[in-house]
Protein backbone atom coordinates (compact mmCIF):
# COMPACT_ATOMS: atom_id res chain seq x y z
CA UNK A 1 0.00 0.00 0.00
CA UNK A 2 1.15 3.31 -0.45
CA UNK A 3 2.23 5.60 2.53
CA UNK A 4 1.59 8.67 0.95
CA UNK A 5 -1.42 10.06 -1.44
CA UNK A 6 0.96 11.75 -3.73
CA UNK A 7 4.25 13.79 -3.96
CA UNK A 8 4.10 17.47 -1.78
CA UNK A 9 6.06 20.31 -3.36
CA UNK A 10 8.59 19.28 -0.83
CA UNK A 11 9.13 15.35 -2.45
CA UNK A 12 9.78 16.60 -5.91
CA UNK A 13 13.21 17.06 -7.07
CA UNK A 14 14.78 19.61 -9.21
CA UNK A 15 14.57 18.86 -12.34
CA UNK A 16 17.39 17.60 -14.05
CA UNK A 17 20.04 20.03 -15.47
CA UNK A 18 20.20 17.66 -18.50
CA UNK A 19 16.96 16.59 -18.99
CA UNK A 20 14.51 17.89 -21.85
CA UNK A 21 11.94 16.71 -23.68
CA UNK A 22 14.22 14.60 -26.11
CA UNK A 23 16.25 13.22 -23.57
CA UNK A 24 15.17 9.65 -24.83
CA UNK A 25 16.84 9.95 -28.10
CA UNK A 26 20.06 8.35 -26.56
CA UNK A 27 18.21 5.98 -25.43
CA UNK A 28 16.66 5.23 -29.12
CA UNK A 29 19.68 5.22 -30.45
CA UNK A 30 20.30 2.00 -28.73
CA UNK A 31 17.67 0.28 -29.58
CA UNK A 32 17.62 -2.54 -32.97
CA UNK A 33 15.30 -0.99 -35.01
CA UNK A 34 15.58 -3.79 -37.62
CA UNK A 35 12.27 -5.65 -38.57
CA UNK A 36 12.25 -9.08 -38.46
CA UNK A 37 9.85 -10.96 -40.67
CA UNK A 38 10.75 -14.29 -40.39
CA UNK A 39 11.55 -17.43 -38.29
CA UNK A 40 15.21 -18.42 -39.67
CA UNK A 41 18.76 -20.20 -37.81
CA UNK A 42 19.52 -16.72 -36.38
CA UNK A 43 16.15 -16.12 -34.82
CA UNK A 44 16.06 -15.17 -31.28
CA UNK A 45 19.85 -14.77 -30.98
CA UNK A 46 20.34 -18.16 -32.84
CA UNK A 47 18.96 -20.08 -29.65
CA UNK A 48 20.07 -23.67 -29.39
CA UNK A 49 17.65 -26.90 -29.88
CA UNK A 50 17.71 -28.16 -26.62
CA UNK A 51 15.77 -31.68 -25.95
CA UNK A 52 14.10 -32.85 -22.91
CA UNK A 53 13.80 -36.26 -21.20
CA UNK A 54 10.74 -38.28 -21.06
CA UNK A 55 7.24 -37.67 -19.08
CA UNK A 56 8.02 -38.04 -15.99
CA UNK A 57 5.69 -37.90 -12.56
CA UNK A 58 7.17 -37.49 -8.99
CA UNK A 59 6.34 -40.11 -6.54
CA UNK A 60 6.83 -39.13 -2.67
CA UNK A 61 9.18 -36.50 -2.10
CA UNK A 62 12.00 -37.42 -4.50
CA UNK A 63 11.20 -39.99 -6.76
CA UNK A 64 10.37 -40.01 -10.11
CA UNK A 65 8.44 -42.35 -12.05
CA UNK A 66 9.08 -42.98 -15.99
CA UNK A 67 5.74 -42.84 -17.96
CA UNK A 68 7.56 -44.64 -21.07
CA UNK A 69 6.86 -47.30 -18.44
CA UNK A 70 2.87 -47.38 -18.54
CA UNK A 71 3.30 -48.73 -22.47
CA UNK A 72 4.33 -52.49 -21.62
CA UNK A 73 2.78 -52.45 -17.81
CA UNK A 74 -0.57 -50.94 -19.64
CA UNK A 75 -0.29 -53.83 -22.75
CA UNK A 76 0.16 -56.54 -20.01
CA UNK A 77 -2.76 -54.91 -17.83
CA UNK A 78 -4.74 -55.04 -21.37
CA UNK A 79 -4.17 -58.62 -21.96
CA UNK A 80 -4.95 -59.94 -18.22
CA UNK A 81 -8.52 -57.46 -18.47
CA UNK A 82 -9.33 -59.04 -21.46
CA UNK A 83 -8.94 -62.48 -20.10
CA UNK A 84 -10.79 -61.62 -16.98
CA UNK A 85 -13.86 -60.38 -19.14
CA UNK A 86 -13.80 -63.54 -20.95
CA UNK A 87 -13.61 -65.27 -17.73
CA UNK A 88 -16.48 -63.34 -16.21
CA UNK A 89 -18.34 -63.85 -18.89
CA UNK A 90 -19.12 -67.38 -17.87
CA UNK A 91 -20.22 -66.18 -14.66
CA UNK A 92 -23.83 -67.13 -14.19
CA UNK A 93 -24.22 -63.82 -12.23
CA UNK A 94 -22.71 -61.75 -14.67
CA UNK A 95 -24.50 -63.23 -17.31
CA UNK A 96 -28.02 -62.20 -15.62
CA UNK A 97 -26.20 -58.60 -14.98
CA UNK A 98 -25.66 -57.97 -18.69
CA UNK A 99 -28.89 -59.23 -19.69
CA UNK A 100 -30.50 -56.49 -16.96
CA UNK A 101 -28.14 -54.02 -18.43
CA UNK A 102 -27.70 -54.91 -22.24
CA UNK A 103 -25.75 -51.54 -22.73
CA UNK A 104 -27.90 -48.86 -24.62
CA UNK A 105 -30.77 -46.74 -23.15
CA UNK A 106 -33.43 -45.55 -25.46
CA UNK A 107 -34.71 -42.25 -24.20
CA UNK A 108 -38.05 -41.56 -24.96
CA UNK A 109 -38.44 -39.54 -27.98
CA UNK A 110 -35.30 -40.86 -29.16
CA UNK A 111 -37.01 -41.95 -32.50
CA UNK A 112 -38.13 -38.85 -32.85
CA UNK A 113 -34.48 -37.24 -32.93
CA UNK A 114 -32.83 -40.27 -34.97
CA UNK A 115 -30.12 -39.65 -37.13
CA UNK A 116 -27.61 -37.39 -37.70
CA UNK A 117 -28.20 -33.71 -38.78
CA UNK A 118 -25.99 -31.93 -41.49
CA UNK A 119 -25.03 -29.45 -38.83
CA UNK A 120 -23.65 -31.92 -36.70
CA UNK A 121 -21.72 -33.05 -39.27
CA UNK A 122 -20.36 -29.74 -40.04
CA UNK A 123 -19.69 -28.80 -36.52
CA UNK A 124 -17.80 -32.51 -36.11
CA UNK A 125 -15.30 -31.32 -39.01
CA UNK A 126 -14.37 -27.85 -37.48
CA UNK A 127 -14.15 -29.20 -34.09
CA UNK A 128 -11.63 -31.66 -35.52
CA UNK A 129 -9.99 -29.15 -37.98
CA UNK A 130 -9.80 -26.74 -34.93
CA UNK A 131 -7.97 -29.11 -32.46
CA UNK A 132 -5.24 -29.92 -34.18
CA UNK A 133 -3.74 -26.91 -33.93
CA UNK A 134 -4.95 -25.92 -30.24
CA UNK A 135 -3.49 -29.19 -29.52
CA UNK A 136 0.19 -28.51 -30.98
CA UNK A 137 0.22 -24.77 -30.34
CA UNK A 138 -0.41 -26.10 -26.66
CA UNK A 139 2.51 -28.57 -26.20
CA UNK A 140 4.66 -25.84 -27.71
CA UNK A 141 3.40 -23.60 -24.76
CA UNK A 142 3.95 -26.60 -22.66
CA UNK A 143 7.74 -26.96 -23.99
CA UNK A 144 8.33 -23.44 -22.75
CA UNK A 145 8.03 -24.38 -19.16
CA UNK A 146 8.03 -28.05 -18.95
CA UNK A 147 6.96 -28.50 -15.77
CA UNK A 148 3.82 -28.83 -13.84
CA UNK A 149 3.24 -27.99 -9.90
CA UNK A 150 -0.38 -27.81 -7.78
CA UNK A 151 0.60 -24.38 -5.82
CA UNK A 152 1.22 -21.04 -6.78
CA UNK A 153 4.62 -21.44 -5.97
CA UNK A 154 6.98 -22.81 -8.86
CA UNK A 155 9.47 -24.51 -7.10
CA UNK A 156 12.36 -26.61 -8.51
CA UNK A 157 11.59 -30.13 -7.09
CA UNK A 158 8.30 -29.12 -6.18
CA UNK A 159 6.78 -30.25 -9.56
CA UNK A 160 4.34 -33.35 -10.08
CA UNK A 161 5.15 -33.48 -13.69
CA UNK A 162 8.21 -32.72 -16.02
CA UNK A 163 9.49 -33.24 -19.28
CA UNK A 164 12.91 -31.97 -18.72
CA UNK A 165 15.96 -32.70 -16.52
CA UNK A 166 15.88 -31.36 -12.64
CA UNK A 167 16.35 -27.71 -12.39
CA UNK A 168 20.44 -26.59 -12.41
CA UNK A 169 21.82 -25.59 -9.03
CA UNK A 170 23.17 -22.37 -10.91
CA UNK A 171 21.44 -19.58 -8.92
CA UNK A 172 20.73 -17.62 -12.11
CA UNK A 173 19.67 -20.37 -14.44
CA UNK A 174 16.42 -18.93 -16.12
CA UNK A 175 13.05 -20.38 -17.06
CA UNK A 176 14.11 -19.59 -20.76
CA UNK A 177 17.10 -21.75 -20.43
CA UNK A 178 14.57 -24.51 -18.94
CA UNK A 179 12.63 -24.59 -22.32
CA UNK A 180 12.96 -27.58 -24.43
CA UNK A 181 12.17 -27.92 -29.09
CA UNK A 182 9.92 -30.02 -29.81
CA UNK A 183 9.85 -31.89 -33.54
CA UNK A 184 8.16 -29.59 -36.27
CA UNK A 185 5.75 -31.68 -36.81
CA UNK A 186 4.36 -32.11 -33.57
CA UNK A 187 5.15 -28.54 -31.71
CA UNK A 188 3.50 -25.25 -33.89
CA UNK A 189 6.30 -24.22 -34.33
CA UNK A 190 8.52 -26.67 -32.82
CA UNK A 191 11.80 -24.47 -32.16
CA UNK A 192 12.98 -23.99 -28.64
CA UNK A 193 11.11 -20.74 -27.11
CA UNK A 194 8.30 -19.66 -29.79
CA UNK A 195 5.96 -19.42 -27.49
CA UNK A 196 4.73 -16.33 -28.80
CA UNK A 197 3.62 -17.78 -31.90
CA UNK A 198 2.55 -20.95 -30.37
CA UNK A 199 0.29 -18.30 -28.44
CA UNK A 200 -1.39 -16.69 -31.33
CA UNK A 201 -2.66 -19.78 -32.80
CA UNK A 202 -3.82 -21.41 -29.66
CA UNK A 203 -5.25 -18.12 -27.92
CA UNK A 204 -6.69 -16.73 -31.70
CA UNK A 205 -7.92 -20.51 -33.00
CA UNK A 206 -9.74 -21.06 -29.42
CA UNK A 207 -11.74 -18.39 -29.95
CA UNK A 208 -12.82 -19.90 -33.17
CA UNK A 209 -13.22 -23.20 -31.35
CA UNK A 210 -15.34 -21.39 -28.36
CA UNK A 211 -17.95 -19.99 -31.00
CA UNK A 212 -18.54 -23.49 -32.29
CA UNK A 213 -18.72 -24.84 -29.42
CA UNK A 214 -21.68 -22.28 -28.45
CA UNK A 215 -23.39 -22.86 -31.42
CA UNK A 216 -23.01 -26.60 -30.58
CA UNK A 217 -24.70 -25.78 -27.35
CA UNK A 218 -27.35 -23.87 -28.87
CA UNK A 219 -28.36 -26.24 -31.87
CA UNK A 220 -27.83 -29.58 -29.91
CA UNK A 221 -30.22 -28.33 -26.52
CA UNK A 222 -32.66 -26.82 -29.68
CA UNK A 223 -33.04 -29.94 -31.78
CA UNK A 224 -33.49 -32.47 -29.00
CA UNK A 225 -29.96 -34.03 -29.44
CA UNK A 226 -28.87 -33.18 -25.98
CA UNK A 227 -30.86 -36.80 -25.19
CA UNK A 228 -27.65 -39.02 -26.84
CA UNK A 229 -25.24 -36.94 -25.04
CA UNK A 230 -27.21 -36.41 -20.96
CA UNK A 231 -28.02 -39.51 -19.26
CA UNK A 232 -31.78 -39.23 -17.74
CA UNK A 233 -31.48 -42.54 -15.93
CA UNK A 234 -29.00 -43.91 -13.01
CA UNK A 235 -29.48 -46.95 -15.10
CA UNK A 236 -26.96 -45.78 -17.20
CA UNK A 237 -23.88 -46.42 -15.06
CA UNK A 238 -24.73 -50.27 -14.81
CA UNK A 239 -24.97 -50.58 -17.97
CA UNK A 240 -21.88 -48.58 -18.73
CA UNK A 241 -20.13 -51.61 -16.77
CA UNK A 242 -21.97 -53.95 -19.16
CA UNK A 243 -20.44 -52.33 -22.11
CA UNK A 244 -17.00 -51.89 -21.02
CA UNK A 245 -17.04 -56.14 -19.91
CA UNK A 246 -17.86 -56.92 -23.55
CA UNK A 247 -15.62 -54.63 -25.13
CA UNK A 248 -12.70 -55.88 -22.82
CA UNK A 249 -14.31 -59.58 -23.88
CA UNK A 250 -13.65 -58.63 -27.35
CA UNK A 251 -17.47 -59.64 -27.53
CA UNK A 252 -18.66 -56.06 -28.75
CA UNK A 253 -21.99 -54.78 -28.56
CA UNK A 254 -24.21 -54.45 -31.36
CA UNK A 255 -25.77 -50.63 -30.90
CA UNK A 256 -28.07 -48.58 -32.82
CA UNK A 257 -26.19 -45.79 -33.10
CA UNK A 258 -28.67 -43.76 -35.60
CA UNK A 259 -30.86 -44.04 -32.47
CA UNK A 260 -29.34 -43.76 -29.68
CA UNK A 261 -25.22 -44.35 -28.08
CA UNK A 262 -24.28 -47.03 -26.15
CA UNK A 263 -24.07 -45.65 -22.07
CA UNK A 264 -20.49 -46.17 -22.11
CA UNK A 265 -20.44 -43.99 -25.72
CA UNK A 266 -23.36 -41.37 -23.63
CA UNK A 267 -20.99 -41.07 -20.78
CA UNK A 268 -17.81 -40.53 -22.53
CA UNK A 269 -19.44 -37.65 -24.53
CA UNK A 270 -21.30 -36.29 -21.89
CA UNK A 271 -17.77 -36.00 -19.66
CA UNK A 272 -15.80 -34.36 -22.87
CA UNK A 273 -18.64 -32.20 -23.57
CA UNK A 274 -20.03 -30.83 -20.86
CA UNK A 275 -17.07 -31.34 -18.58
CA UNK A 276 -13.68 -31.33 -20.25
CA UNK A 277 -14.32 -28.46 -22.83
CA UNK A 278 -15.92 -25.73 -20.37
CA UNK A 279 -13.46 -26.72 -18.05
CA UNK A 280 -10.71 -25.92 -20.26
CA UNK A 281 -12.16 -22.74 -21.01
CA UNK A 282 -12.26 -22.22 -17.19
CA UNK A 283 -8.75 -22.70 -16.24
CA UNK A 284 -7.54 -21.03 -19.38
CA UNK A 285 -9.38 -18.14 -17.52
CA UNK A 286 -7.77 -19.32 -14.15
CA UNK A 287 -4.24 -18.46 -15.95
CA UNK A 288 -5.16 -14.86 -17.10
CA UNK A 289 -3.07 -12.24 -14.49
CA UNK A 290 -5.68 -9.36 -15.37
CA UNK A 291 -8.63 -11.68 -14.38
CA UNK A 292 -6.67 -13.59 -11.71
CA UNK A 293 -5.62 -10.07 -9.78
CA UNK A 294 -9.05 -8.63 -10.37
CA UNK A 295 -11.41 -11.46 -9.11
CA UNK A 296 -9.98 -13.15 -6.51
CA UNK A 297 -12.40 -15.91 -6.76
CA UNK A 298 -11.25 -16.90 -9.85
CA UNK A 299 -7.45 -17.04 -7.93
CA UNK A 300 -9.06 -19.01 -5.08
CA UNK A 301 -10.46 -21.80 -6.64
CA UNK A 302 -8.27 -22.04 -9.79
CA UNK A 303 -4.92 -20.18 -8.44
CA UNK A 304 -2.70 -20.38 -11.85
CA UNK A 305 -0.60 -23.27 -11.86
CA UNK A 306 -3.65 -25.72 -10.37
CA UNK A 307 -5.50 -24.28 -12.95
CA UNK A 308 -2.65 -24.98 -15.77
CA UNK A 309 -2.28 -28.40 -14.37
CA UNK A 310 -6.19 -28.78 -14.62
CA UNK A 311 -5.11 -27.42 -18.50
CA UNK A 312 -3.17 -30.43 -18.50
CA UNK A 313 -5.16 -32.97 -17.78
CA UNK A 314 -7.92 -31.69 -19.51
CA UNK A 315 -5.61 -32.11 -22.68
CA UNK A 316 -4.84 -35.47 -21.45
CA UNK A 317 -8.18 -36.71 -21.49
CA UNK A 318 -9.01 -35.19 -25.09
CA UNK A 319 -6.35 -37.18 -26.52
CA UNK A 320 -7.73 -39.94 -24.83
CA UNK A 321 -11.04 -39.35 -25.95
CA UNK A 322 -9.85 -38.76 -30.02
CA UNK A 323 -7.80 -42.05 -29.50
CA UNK A 324 -10.48 -44.07 -28.48
CA UNK A 325 -13.52 -42.42 -30.65
CA UNK A 326 -11.50 -42.69 -33.84
CA UNK A 327 -10.03 -46.40 -33.15
CA UNK A 328 -14.12 -47.78 -32.10
CA UNK A 329 -15.39 -45.55 -35.56
CA UNK A 330 -13.19 -47.85 -37.56
CA UNK A 331 -13.22 -50.97 -35.65
CA UNK A 332 -16.92 -51.24 -35.18
CA UNK A 333 -18.60 -51.05 -38.77
CA UNK A 334 -16.66 -48.09 -40.44
CA UNK A 335 -18.10 -47.78 -43.61
CA UNK A 336 -21.71 -47.53 -41.15
CA UNK A 337 -20.47 -45.09 -39.00
CA UNK A 338 -18.85 -42.66 -41.68
CA UNK A 339 -22.42 -42.52 -43.70
CA UNK A 340 -24.51 -41.96 -40.44
CA UNK A 341 -22.37 -39.18 -39.72
CA UNK A 342 -21.19 -37.76 -43.16
CA UNK A 343 -24.11 -38.44 -45.28
CA UNK A 344 -27.32 -38.75 -42.33
CA UNK A 345 -27.91 -42.04 -43.87
CA UNK A 346 -28.47 -45.40 -42.41
CA UNK A 347 -26.93 -47.36 -44.86
CA UNK A 348 -24.58 -49.96 -43.95
CA UNK A 349 -23.01 -50.92 -47.28
CA UNK A 350 -22.62 -47.42 -49.28
CA UNK A 351 -19.05 -45.95 -49.55
CA UNK A 352 -20.33 -42.16 -49.47
CA UNK A 353 -20.08 -41.18 -45.72
CA UNK A 354 -16.50 -42.84 -46.04
CA UNK A 355 -15.14 -40.39 -49.29
CA UNK A 356 -16.50 -37.48 -47.42
CA UNK A 357 -14.51 -38.65 -44.49
CA UNK A 358 -11.29 -39.43 -46.81
CA UNK A 359 -11.61 -35.26 -47.83
CA UNK A 360 -11.76 -33.81 -44.60
CA UNK A 361 -8.62 -36.17 -43.38
CA UNK A 362 -7.08 -34.40 -46.70
CA UNK A 363 -8.01 -30.94 -45.71
CA UNK A 364 -6.32 -31.85 -41.96
CA UNK A 365 -3.40 -33.29 -43.27
CA UNK A 366 -2.66 -30.14 -45.12
CA UNK A 367 -3.21 -27.96 -42.60
CA UNK A 368 -1.23 -30.08 -40.07
CA UNK A 369 2.04 -30.20 -42.58
CA UNK A 370 1.69 -26.75 -43.63
CA UNK A 371 1.43 -24.70 -40.62
CA UNK A 372 4.62 -24.77 -39.19
CA UNK A 373 6.56 -23.88 -42.05
CA UNK A 374 3.93 -20.92 -42.88
CA UNK A 375 4.56 -19.77 -39.48
CA UNK A 376 8.60 -19.35 -39.85
CA UNK A 377 7.85 -17.86 -43.34
CA UNK A 378 5.65 -15.83 -42.29
CA UNK A 379 5.42 -15.00 -38.30
CA UNK A 380 3.80 -11.67 -38.55
CA UNK A 381 0.77 -12.85 -40.80
CA UNK A 382 0.52 -14.99 -37.88
CA UNK A 383 0.88 -12.82 -35.03
CA UNK A 384 -1.84 -9.96 -36.73
CA UNK A 385 -4.46 -12.73 -37.43
CA UNK A 386 -4.08 -14.09 -34.14
CA UNK A 387 -4.14 -10.31 -32.33
CA UNK A 388 -7.38 -9.90 -34.27
CA UNK A 389 -9.04 -12.61 -33.04
CA UNK A 390 -7.78 -12.24 -29.59
CA UNK A 391 -6.65 -9.05 -29.60
CA UNK A 392 -10.54 -7.47 -28.63
CA UNK A 393 -11.00 -9.69 -25.36
CA UNK A 394 -7.23 -8.75 -23.85
CA UNK A 395 -8.13 -4.63 -24.39
CA UNK A 396 -11.24 -5.74 -22.06
CA UNK A 397 -9.39 -7.53 -19.53
CA UNK A 398 -7.00 -4.48 -19.20
CA UNK A 399 -9.23 -2.60 -18.19
CA UNK A 400 -9.71 -4.05 -14.66
CA UNK A 401 -8.07 -2.55 -11.85
CA UNK A 402 -7.54 -4.05 -9.02
CA UNK A 403 -6.15 -3.42 -5.21
CA UNK A 404 -3.25 -4.72 -3.16
CA UNK A 405 -4.97 -7.53 -0.54
CA UNK A 406 -4.81 -11.01 -1.90
CA UNK A 407 -2.12 -12.37 -0.45
CA UNK A 408 -0.02 -11.58 2.58
CA UNK A 409 3.81 -12.88 3.51
CA UNK A 410 3.19 -16.02 4.48
CA UNK A 411 1.89 -16.52 0.68
CA UNK A 412 5.56 -15.06 -0.50
CA UNK A 413 7.36 -17.77 -2.64
CA UNK A 414 10.28 -19.97 -1.32
CA UNK A 415 11.65 -19.13 -5.06
CA UNK A 416 11.01 -17.28 -8.05
CA UNK A 417 12.37 -17.84 -11.28
CA UNK A 418 14.96 -15.93 -13.22
CA UNK A 419 14.54 -14.73 -16.46
CA UNK A 420 15.57 -12.44 -19.51
CA UNK A 421 18.94 -11.68 -20.71
CA UNK A 422 21.33 -10.16 -17.89
CA UNK A 423 22.77 -7.13 -18.50
CA UNK A 424 26.44 -6.82 -19.55
CA UNK A 425 26.93 -3.92 -20.74
CA UNK A 426 30.04 -1.77 -19.06
CA UNK A 427 27.69 1.22 -18.01
CA UNK A 428 25.58 -1.45 -16.17
CA UNK A 429 28.40 -2.74 -14.48
CA UNK A 430 30.34 0.16 -13.52
CA UNK A 431 26.93 1.31 -11.88
CA UNK A 432 26.32 -2.35 -9.94
CA UNK A 433 30.01 -2.45 -8.60
CA UNK A 434 29.49 1.23 -6.87
CA UNK A 435 26.71 0.06 -5.66
CA UNK A 436 24.44 2.37 -8.10
CA UNK A 437 25.23 5.41 -6.24
CA UNK A 438 25.65 6.73 -9.96
CA UNK A 439 22.54 5.61 -11.21
CA UNK A 440 20.01 8.04 -12.64
CA UNK A 441 16.40 7.16 -13.69
CA UNK A 442 15.35 9.56 -16.57
CA UNK A 443 11.87 10.63 -17.08
CA UNK A 444 10.97 12.06 -20.25
CA UNK A 445 9.28 12.53 -23.82
CA UNK A 446 5.62 14.10 -23.58
CA UNK A 447 6.05 15.75 -20.14
CA UNK A 448 5.80 19.32 -18.50
CA UNK A 449 8.54 18.35 -16.07
CA UNK A 450 11.21 15.77 -17.24
CA UNK A 451 12.85 14.29 -14.72
CA UNK A 452 16.52 12.83 -13.46
CA UNK A 453 15.96 10.72 -10.12
CA UNK A 454 18.91 8.90 -8.22
CA UNK A 455 17.89 6.09 -5.70
CA UNK A 456 18.26 8.08 -2.74
CA UNK A 457 15.19 10.57 -4.52
CA UNK A 458 13.12 7.96 -5.41
CA UNK A 459 13.44 6.83 -1.95
CA UNK A 460 12.32 10.07 -0.74
CA UNK A 461 8.94 9.48 -2.79
CA UNK A 462 5.76 8.02 -0.93
CA UNK A 463 6.62 4.40 -0.56
CA UNK A 464 4.23 1.72 -2.46
CA UNK A 465 4.38 -1.82 -1.09
CA UNK A 466 2.12 -4.49 -2.33
CA UNK A 467 2.35 -8.58 -2.45
CA UNK A 468 1.39 -9.86 -5.84
CA UNK A 469 1.77 -12.68 -8.24
CA UNK A 470 3.73 -13.29 -10.80
CA UNK A 471 2.57 -14.69 -13.94
CA UNK A 472 5.09 -15.66 -16.59
CA UNK A 473 4.25 -15.73 -20.03
CA UNK A 474 5.85 -19.49 -20.13
CA UNK A 475 3.74 -20.99 -17.22
CA UNK A 476 5.81 -20.39 -14.47
CA UNK A 477 4.05 -18.21 -11.23
CA UNK A 478 5.45 -16.86 -7.61
CA UNK A 479 4.58 -14.76 -4.89
CA UNK A 480 6.82 -11.78 -3.64
CA UNK A 481 6.39 -8.56 -1.24
CA UNK A 482 7.58 -5.67 -3.82
CA UNK A 483 8.32 -2.20 -2.14
CA UNK A 484 9.09 1.19 -4.65
CA UNK A 485 7.29 3.93 -5.99
CA UNK A 486 3.76 3.65 -7.47
CA UNK A 487 3.89 4.81 -11.00
CA UNK A 488 0.95 7.38 -10.74
CA UNK A 489 3.44 9.03 -8.19
CA UNK A 490 5.90 9.24 -11.17
CA UNK A 491 3.13 10.39 -13.21
CA UNK A 492 1.77 13.39 -11.11
CA UNK A 493 5.63 14.49 -10.92
CA UNK A 494 6.43 14.48 -14.42
CA UNK A 495 3.07 15.49 -15.21
CA UNK A 496 2.20 14.07 -18.51
CA UNK A 497 0.97 16.25 -21.95
CA UNK A 498 -2.78 14.97 -23.17
CA UNK A 499 -0.52 13.85 -26.07
CA UNK A 500 0.73 11.03 -23.88
CA UNK A 501 -0.94 7.52 -24.47
CA UNK A 502 1.90 5.00 -24.15
CA UNK A 503 4.86 4.51 -21.85
CA UNK A 504 8.17 3.00 -23.29
CA UNK A 505 10.72 1.55 -20.57
CA UNK A 506 14.13 0.95 -21.26
CA UNK A 507 16.64 -1.47 -19.70
CA UNK A 508 20.07 -1.81 -19.01
CA UNK A 509 19.66 -5.27 -20.43
CA UNK A 510 20.08 -6.09 -24.31
CA UNK A 511 17.81 -8.43 -26.07
CA UNK A 512 19.10 -11.67 -27.44
CA UNK A 513 19.76 -9.89 -31.24
CA UNK A 514 20.92 -6.85 -30.07
CA UNK A 515 19.83 -3.55 -28.82
CA UNK A 516 18.53 -2.41 -25.64
CA UNK A 517 15.08 -4.32 -23.78
CA UNK A 518 12.04 -1.70 -24.04
CA UNK A 519 8.29 -2.40 -23.70
CA UNK A 520 5.34 -0.23 -24.20
CA UNK A 521 2.31 0.61 -21.64
CA UNK A 522 -1.06 2.09 -22.35
CA UNK A 523 -0.32 4.98 -19.88
CA UNK A 524 -3.79 4.61 -18.34
CA UNK A 525 -2.67 1.40 -16.52
CA UNK A 526 0.08 3.79 -14.50
CA UNK A 527 -2.83 4.97 -12.01
CA UNK A 528 -3.51 1.58 -11.75
CA UNK A 529 -2.79 0.38 -7.89
CA UNK A 530 -0.72 -2.56 -8.40
CA UNK A 531 1.37 -0.67 -11.53
CA UNK A 532 4.74 0.46 -9.55
CA UNK A 533 8.61 0.92 -9.79
CA UNK A 534 10.07 -1.64 -7.34
CA UNK A 535 13.57 -1.15 -5.71
CA UNK A 536 12.86 -3.42 -2.83
CA UNK A 537 11.95 -7.04 -3.00
CA UNK A 538 10.60 -9.38 -0.07
CA UNK A 539 12.35 -6.60 2.40
CA UNK A 540 15.44 -6.28 0.90
CA UNK A 541 17.23 -4.48 -1.98
CA UNK A 542 16.06 -5.62 -5.37
CA UNK A 543 18.76 -8.21 -5.99
CA UNK A 544 20.60 -8.43 -9.62
CA UNK A 545 18.78 -11.58 -11.04
CA UNK A 546 15.45 -9.64 -11.04
CA UNK A 547 16.17 -6.32 -12.07
CA UNK A 548 18.45 -4.35 -9.79
CA UNK A 549 18.21 -1.29 -9.08
CA UNK A 550 14.69 -0.57 -10.54
CA UNK A 551 12.09 -2.71 -11.93
CA UNK A 552 8.77 -2.55 -13.03
CA UNK A 553 5.44 -4.12 -11.75
CA UNK A 554 2.16 -3.93 -13.25
CA UNK A 555 0.08 -6.84 -12.24
CA UNK A 556 -2.34 -7.03 -15.12
CA UNK A 557 0.50 -7.83 -17.84
CA UNK A 558 2.55 -11.19 -17.90
CA UNK A 559 5.96 -10.97 -16.83
CA UNK A 560 7.78 -10.36 -19.88
CA UNK A 561 6.57 -6.54 -20.05
CA UNK A 562 7.57 -5.91 -16.72
CA UNK A 563 11.15 -4.13 -17.73
CA UNK A 564 13.94 -5.59 -15.12
CA UNK A 565 17.38 -2.91 -14.62
CA UNK A 566 15.48 -0.22 -15.65
CA UNK A 567 17.59 2.84 -17.18
CA UNK A 568 14.77 5.32 -18.59
CA UNK A 569 11.37 6.12 -19.03
CA UNK A 570 9.75 8.05 -21.82
CA UNK A 571 6.20 9.20 -22.41
CA UNK A 572 4.95 8.84 -25.96
CA UNK A 573 1.81 9.09 -28.28
CA UNK A 574 2.33 6.34 -30.16
CA UNK A 575 5.35 3.06 -29.92
CA UNK A 576 5.28 3.11 -33.96
CA UNK A 577 8.95 4.43 -34.36
CA UNK A 578 10.10 3.17 -31.04
CA UNK A 579 12.44 0.17 -31.70
CA UNK A 580 10.67 -2.24 -34.84
CA UNK A 581 7.39 -0.24 -33.88
CA UNK A 582 5.70 -3.60 -32.60
CA UNK A 583 5.51 -2.05 -28.92
CA UNK A 584 8.61 -4.01 -26.90
CA UNK A 585 11.67 -6.25 -27.75
CA UNK A 586 9.97 -8.99 -27.61
CA UNK A 587 7.29 -8.06 -30.22
CA UNK A 588 9.83 -6.65 -32.43
CA UNK A 589 11.94 -9.91 -32.39
CA UNK A 590 10.38 -13.34 -31.16
CA UNK A 591 6.00 -12.26 -32.26
CA UNK A 592 4.78 -11.92 -28.89
CA UNK A 593 2.09 -9.09 -28.26
CA UNK A 594 1.83 -5.69 -26.91
CA UNK A 595 -1.08 -6.13 -25.10
CA UNK A 596 -0.81 -9.77 -22.88
CA UNK A 597 -3.69 -9.59 -20.29
CA UNK A 598 -4.90 -13.39 -20.81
Amino acid sequence: MATGSGPTRDDLPAPGARITPNASADFRRELDKRHYDAVDDSWAGSVPAQYGVAPRIRIGRSKWFNLLWLLPIGFVLLIISVAVAKGLRDVPAVTQFMEDHPGTITPQGAEDHAGFPAWLGWQHFFNMLLMIPIIRSGVTIIADHPRFYWTRHSTPGKDWFRVQKPVPSDPLWTAKQDSITLPDGIGLPGRRHSIGLARWWHLGINTLWLLNGIIFYILVFATGHWQRLVPTSWDVFPSAVSVLIQYLSLDWPTDNAWVAYNSLQMLAYFVTVFIAAPLSFLTGLGMSPALSTKFRWISRIFGIQFARSLHFLVLLWFLLFIVMHVTLVVTTDALHNFDMMYTNTDDADSWNGFWIFAASVVVMVLLWVAATPFTYRHPRVVQRVGYALVGPVQRLFEHLDSRPGEYTEKDISPYMWHNGKYPETPEYKALYESNFADYRLQVSGLVENPVELDLEQLRRLPYHEQITQHFCIQGWSGVAKWGGVSMQTIVDLVRPTSAAKWVIFYSFAEGPDGGIYYDAQPIEQMSYHLTMLAYDMNDETLPYGHGAPLRLRNEIQLGFKLVKWIKGIEFVDDFKDVGGGEGGYNNDHEFFGYRQSI
